[in-house]
């Protein structure tokens, strides 16, 4: 059976390991991505994990796959921006392969979990379906036919800078009142007014009644529903598949949710939710999947 090195690289850390064509993961590890030494030594860095994890394997990989966040131009192999990373224009996937002396597969961090959600999580056998991971911050990935769509220039999904409340919050991105303001992770403790607390310590607060936290994530749910129900009738999928840090917070998330969406859709049934099975782990196998298309030409 095959085996194949896979990488999810983030903004401060990289997740990568050995997983088997059955999607078993063998090997499971984590590195730093080193970005504090410029946009260069990440591109190092990377390729040196991955030939690390190809040197442990038992038989020899026989492709690789990495996701990647920012603006990814999958069919191009090129990491087009990534403002965490420092990447402009990268010939990500050229470097690696010549790096490694084997295919690879690249991809956006969010799409590739999405497509590990597709083929062995939540979203298994559902075809069409919206997978949204709750973290820092927001995107999502439009799953179609079991496979992500990137859009015309590679960032399709930024439903985290869908303006959910005209004239709010300002956003890192220049816009003002975006979904990742009120509902990411990194959203709650901040409005709570005290960013040393971890978003489930907001969460708790507002389970004991604490009236400002309950306020914040009343909120958070609210923009959250109107930004998917926006999503549904554009692109009406069978699944809304929630991850990222705030899945963690189970029914305390997705049954006050389910209520927000019942009584916004006032002419036809909402999706149902689902929350993400693969976890943190969901890129890496997403990732497996891309080496595994790499090695027979197909890049997308």
């Amino acid at each position: 059976m095959n085996t194949f090195v896979a990488l999810d690289v983030g903004g401060t850390s990289m997740k990568g390991g050995l997983v088997a064509a059955d999607g078993t993961v063998l090997l499971a590890e984590s590195r730093s991505t080193g970005r504090e030494r410029g946009p260069d030594a990440v591109v190092t860095a990377v390729g040196d994990f991955a030939a690390e994890l190809a040197q442990r394997a038992g038989t020899a990989p026989v492709a690789a796959g990495v996701a990647v966040p920012g603006i990814v131009d999958e069919a191009a192999g090129t990491a087009v921006y990534s403002a965490n990373l420092g990447w402009r224009d990268t010939p990500l996937r050229a470097l690696l392969e010549a790096r490694l002396g084997m295919p690879v597969g690249l991809g956006h961090d969010v799409r590739t979990g999405g497509l590990g959600e597709a083929a062995h999580g939540a979203g298994r056998g559902r075809g069409d379906f919206l997978f949204v991971p709750l973290g820092t911050g927001i995107a999502a990935a439009m799953i179609i036919n079991g496979s992500p769509y990137p859009g015309a220039t590679g960032a399709g999904g930024e439903i985290g800078h869908m303006v959910v409340r005209p004239g709010g919050e300002a956003c890192a991105c220049g816009q003002a009142g975006c979904l990742e303001v009120y509902s990411s992770a990194s959203a709650l403790p901040r409005r709570y007014g005290d960013v040393s607390l971890r978003t489930e310590d907001v969460l708790a607060r507002a389970a004991a009644g604490d009236p400002a936290a309950a306020r914040v994530w009343e909120e958070a749910l609210d923009a959250l529903a109107d930004a998917l129900t926006a999503a549904t009738m554009l692109l009406d999928p069978s699944l809304v598949v929630l991850g990222g840090g705030l899945a963690g917070s189970g029914e305390r998330l997705t049954a006050p949710l389910a209520d927000r969406l019942a009584a916004r859709f006032t002419f036809r049934e909402p999706p149902p939710l689902a929350l993400a099975e693969l976890g943190a782990q969901a890129a890496m196998h997403g990732a497996a999947i891309l080496a595994a298309r790499a090695l027979t030409g197909s890049n997308v």
